[in-house]
């Protein structure tokens, strides 16, 4: 059974997409990325013959929507992120599902990409089946899932620049050092900018994530703030 890994921070004020601010304020960035944890925790649940675990940086105690999200994990294995760049950060989670589910494959997503579906998450499932790799790159350049089907060459992100434009390109490129052969997935819209959270939203009108959003749109298509 594959492990579908979430790397997520808690969605503390100040703390996590900061990039939507302005227009955003902190707290309301806050409440959009619990949004979009939700979303993808559900997401991940409906997701048949997977084990599913987060990785978290950060409390959700001081988290907005705290309570939901922990309700929403109630079954699941939380590890705490451990390292200190990025890419430290992937490489340590890898191992420590390596470690507490040797030879099962692992599937990688974030917190970022909240249209994502039990149905592309099945997709990628299966197609790391029959590779060594799988690579879900993003618009920005930048990637949305890996999955591996031995965690521990994870260790090859530790020297891939991640948030770049050219972080995709140089990850299959390490993968490949370590002779993986990396089979590609459908390329999705992370939300870093608040013109992501907009296309996201109308690309899943239904999501808590679009509700979250919604507001503060139809307020500065007013000329004010909510």
């Amino acid at each position: 059974m594959t492990v579908l890994l979430v790397m997520a921070k808690a969605p503390v004020a100040g703390a996590v997409k900061t990039r939507l601010c302005p227009p955003a304020t902190p707290a309301w960035a806050a409440r959009i990325a619990a949004a979009a944890l939700r979303d993808t925790l559900d997401a991940v649940r409906a997701t048949p013959g997977v084990t599913p675990v987060l990785a978290l940086r950060g409390r959700l105690a001081d988290a907005e929507e705290g309570a939901a999200l922990t309700a929403a994990l109630a079954g699941w294995t939380v590890l705490p992120q451990r390292g200190d760049g990025f890419g430290d950060r992937l490489a340590h989670a890898h191992a420590d599902v390596a470690a507490a589910w040797p030879g099962r494959p692992v599937l990688q997503i974030g917190m970022d990409t909240p249209q994502v579906t039990p149905a592309r998450l099945g997709v990628a499932v299966r197609r790391l089946l029959m590779a060594d790799a799988v690579l879900g790159r993003a618009v920005d350049g930048g990637w949305w899932a890996l999955g591996l089907r031995d965690g521990r060459h994870a260790a090859a992100l530790r020297e891939v620049p991640m948030s770049t434009a050219q972080t995709g390109r140089r990850t299959v490129a390490a993968l490949a050092d370590r002779g993986l052969r990396t089979a590609p997935l459908a390329v999705l819209r992370d939300v870093d900018e608040w013109s992501d959270a907009l296309a996201v939203a109308a690309e899943v009108p239904e999501s808590r994530f679009a509700r979250a959003v919604a507001p503060l749109h139809h307020a500065l298509l007013r000329g004010g703030r909510p």
